[in-house]
């Protein structure tokens, strides 16, 4: 599949994904500092994520309405005023698109409602994130899949059976080209809880391309996904976690998405091909293998022995496999110390 000219697939290096989310913190040039970052870190796209606090959600005391887990981040907020926090202000779409553009880079957004797509589409967007929460919105799917752009999936929670059904409706919509990300929805995910060994399955089982949507801290996790079959990697950015904001714990620095981006191309550059034998880049250190030299000077008639013949580097002379065949044959010549032995020199 492509986004844009970009294809995107096991025969292309990784397209990585700096997700801005709510790291502007409240502010736009913030969010345009963001875009020129994830330009520089060699980043192939940036998206955003299109909600308001009241697209979310309600604003209403009520079980549920407020994060009552010692575990998160956002313990004790409430949702509609953290959503309001991290909103990215609709008109600030326009300029970041255009940033993006300017940087030569795709610039797309996370929809969680039939009004972000309308707005999303009106503004060209290239490609659809849907997120892991969002996963089993099947309408939601249906109305992103019915615009016939790429579709980025993170299926964070969903069982198997909820993934087929979320790829049978996008398929269904209209939607051909998609990426299925395994994704761990907890914030910072740990290594133990991300189980890439999953990604191979979901290319076999949907036959689509796949990726990782990475919440651990580093790279690592980044790098096995590509060696596992990602070929789209998504990283939330910020441009310095001290700086604070809803995401920035979890989130990347300029330096550290660089790494990955560096990291994640030599990782698929290293897959290579199933291959046996030297490559044309060995040859020259296959002259440095051990092979048989005669290491004593030996007059005509004189017998080779373990004395006088050895394995050693350089790889001139006849492989050590054949010391046995030699050992004992007289030479036919005057030998000098340092002769690399080959059958020439023997008489059998």
């Amino acid at each position: 599949m492509r986004i844009g000219q970009r294809h995107i697939g096991l025969a292309q290096q990784p397209y990585v994904i700096a997700e801005l989310s709510g790291n502007h913190n409240q502010s736009l040039d913030r969010a345009l500092a963001l875009v020129d970052a994830a330009a520089d870190a060699g980043a192939d796209a940036v998206k955003l994520q299109t909600y308001t606090a009241d697209t979310m959600t309600i604003h209403v005391d009520a079980p549920g309405f407020v994060i009552d887990d010692p575990k998160s981040l956002w313990n004790g907020r409430h949702l509609y005023e953290l959503y309001e926090e991290a909103h990215t202000p609709w008109d600030w779409h326009a300029p970041i698109f255009r940033r993006a553009a300017e940087q030569g880079l795709h610039c797309f957004s996370t929809p969680f409602d039939d009004t972000a797509v309308d707005f999303l589409e009106s503004l060209g967007a290239p490609a659809y994130k849907i997120a892991s929460f969002e996963c089993t919105d099947l309408p939601l799917i249906r109305k992103v899949a019915a615009t016939g752009k790429p579709m980025i999936i993170s299926t964070g929670m969903a069982t198997l059976a909820e993934i087929d059904e979320t790829v049978r409706a996008a398929r269904e919509a209209g939607c051909r080209d998609f990426v299925l990300l395994k994704c761990t929805s907890t914030y910072p995910a740990t290594p133990e809880n991300t189980h890439l060994r999953t990604i191979p399955v979901l290319r076999e089982a949907f036959g689509c391309e796949v990726g990782l949507s990475d919440h651990t801290m580093g790279c690592g996790a980044a790098v096995a996904a590509v060696a596992l079959g990602a070929s789209v990697v998504e990283k939330h950015l910020t441009l310095a976690r001290a700086d604070g904001g809803v995401d920035a714990a979890f989130s990347l620095e300029p330096a550290e998405l660089r790494q990955l981006r560096t990291e994640t191309q030599r990782a698929w550059q290293a897959l290579g091909e199933v291959r046996f034998g030297g490559s044309a880049a060995e040859a020259p250190s296959k002259l440095h293998r051990r092979s048989l030299y005669v290491v004593k000077d030996l007059k005509a008639g004189d017998r080779l022995t373990s004395m006088n013949l050895r394995a050693i580097r350089p790889g001139h002379g006849l492989p050590p496999k054949h010391l046995e065949e030699l050992l004992g044959c007289a030479v036919t010549q005057d030998v000098k110390r340092g002769t690399p032995a080959h059958w020439a020199l023997v008489r059998r």
